[in-house]
């Protein structure tokens, strides 16, 4: 017998993003994968090139909200940046059910 993860709603996680003072919305997906548009104000740092994001957000204290395409790398990109000691990290899980504008 198997467990389906429950899938997050990245819409309502998005509130909480920007009801969040000085949080940060990471795009973890491939540049490749972004070219077809990013959710507005995100920044893109892809899950290979997590290393970069002390220099891009060099307060371990900024809340950082991270999303890719279906969650799955947003899930390991939130626990990697709490191992390289960022505190507040969320996964909001996949753009793919994100019902807003894209920024190309």
């Amino acid at each position: 017998m198997f467990f389906l993860k429950e899938r997050k709603d990245i819409n309502v996680g998005l509130e909480k993003f920007r009801a969040t003072p000085n949080a940060v919305l990471v795009d973890v997906r491939n540049p490749s994968e972004c070219k077809y548009g990013m959710i507005p104000g995100s920044i893109n740092i892809p899950l290979n090139k997590l290393s970069s994001a002390k220099k891009l957000i060099p307060d371990p204290a900024t809340p950082i909200f991270t999303y890719c395409t279906n969650g799955g790398r947003a899930d390991r990109a939130a626990k990697r940046l709490k191992r390289m000691g960022f505190v507040n990290c969320v996964s909001l899980g996949g753009v793919t059910g994100y019902k807003g504008q894209v920024e190309k």
